[in-house]
């Protein structure tokens, strides 16, 4: 029989009838029942005992609650308690339609025998029990259901025709979310042979935060592919951000990088934004642009940048939220930051020299969640840009 948080299974009776009262008791112990009954004459006093209750034997007529009322109370403010509702022989339809309201069983009053009643008891809380079991699987399918959906507008798959180019990217929701929050990428190569790529932040987490972040990515891969300006692109964004965002105080931070088709250089673009970082043979450097306000928090019409030469030899640019870095290190309130991810960068690949990024990036999430002590508390998108000249993408 399901029991309590304390392992005690509690029935409460709530009868105003003293004879019917006595008659449920006697066949209670008849049936050998080893739970304790306690007993209320009215929906008002079985209420700050319904909460202790592991069943509910109900009578559908008492002095201050007249046939389902006291049940409607009951599935609304203690809707883990099984309920059995006692009713009239002739009142069969009522008991019915008590079930068909939430009720886990009904019992007719002066028909009931020992062993039937005790089985009745065990059954509404094994149903109850049940009955939670499928609403929790329920909720499981739905967020599943969800974070797929959610994924697919916020994480989609990269757009390259470049054998030379990869891209590896994770995403981890923070806090112990089973939603995705609204941190999101992308990467697209566009006919004349430019590469793109974007990361983004909305501020929060949430259902709300991840919807703004799929209009936002879709706005931007339709905006580079239309062949827009970066100007054209962020003003656009900003437009759209604030069409679609909630409430006023909503904003989102955006980082744009660019590749020509010779691959001998990267542009930055960053609208309140971390700069993302350059991995090449010879170190790990920041890649800084000009400042530009989020969009949300401003009206820019512009998105400066600044070029950077990379090395013939092959690179990687690291694109990021700021859930990677802002975790704790150790028991203090300091935290990562963007020079103790670079160290980490270095560190790990000092041990394990031509890590693909792929591997690179589950290193580096597994050693800030270390740094960390656990989970992180934001959301973490991170996204690896490569390039090797003369080797095939995967």
């Amino acid at each position: 029989m399901t029991a309590g948080l304390d392992g005690t299974v509690r029935v409460l009776l709530v009868e105003d009838d003293d004879g019917d009262a006595l008659i449920v008791e006697e066949l209670l112990k008849e049936a050998g029942a080893d739970f304790p009954l306690r007993r209320a004459r009215s929906l008002t006093e079985a209420k700050p005992l319904a909460r202790d209750a592991s069943c509910v034997l109900l009578d559908l007529g008492l002095p201050d609650s007249q046939g389902l009322q006291g049940l409607g109370w009951l599935t609304e403010h203690e809707p883990g308690v099984a309920v059995v509702v006692l009713t009239g022989v002739h009142d069969e339809h009522l008991g019915a339609e008590a079930v068909r309201a939430g009720a886990q069983d009904y019992l007719f009053k002066g028909e009931v025998a020992a062993g039937v009643l005790h089985r009745v008891i065990k059954y509404a809380m094994e149903r109850m029990r049940a009955e939670k079991a499928q609403r929790e699987l329920q909720a499981a399918r739905i967020y599943a259901e969800e974070n797929a959906r959610l994924e697919r507008g916020l994480l989609p798959s990269p757009l390259l025709a470049d054998p030379r180019l990869t891209v590896a990217a994770r995403y981890l929701a923070g806090g112990q979310q089973l939603l995705l929050g609204g941190d999101f990428y992308d990467v697209v190569q566009t006919p004349d042979g430019w590469v793109h790529a974007l990361i983004g932040d909305v501020c929060g987490r949430g259902p709300t935060e991840a919807a703004l972040g799929v209009c936002l990515r879709v706005a931007w891969r339709a905006l580079v592919l239309a062949g827009s300006s970066p100007g054209q692109i962020l003003s656009t964004l900003r437009r759209v951000l604030e069409h679609e965002r909630q409430d006023d105080t909503m904003f989102a931070t955006l980082c744009m990088v660019t590749v020509p088709p010779e691959r001998a250089s990267v542009g930055v673009r960053l609208a309140g934004h971390l700069p993302p970082l350059l991995i090449a043979g010879d170190g790990i450097r920041e890649l800084e642009a000009p400042a530009c306000p989020p969009p949300g928090l401003g009206s820019a019409a512009d998105w400066p940048g600044r070029e950077y030469a990379v090395t013939a030899g092959g690179w990687s640019v690291l694109l990021f939220t700021d859930g990677l870095i802002e975790g704790r290190i150790g028991r203090g309130a300091e935290r990562l930051g963007s020079d103790g991810l670079m160290e980490l960068i270095a560190g790990v690949r000092a041990d394990e020299p031509g890590l693909a990024d792929d591997d690179l990036l589950e290193r580096l999430i597994d050693q800030v969640r270390k740094l960390n002590q656990g989970d992180l508390d934001d959301d973490l998108a991170v996204l690896a840009l490569g390039y090797a000249p003369g080797e095939a993408g995967t």
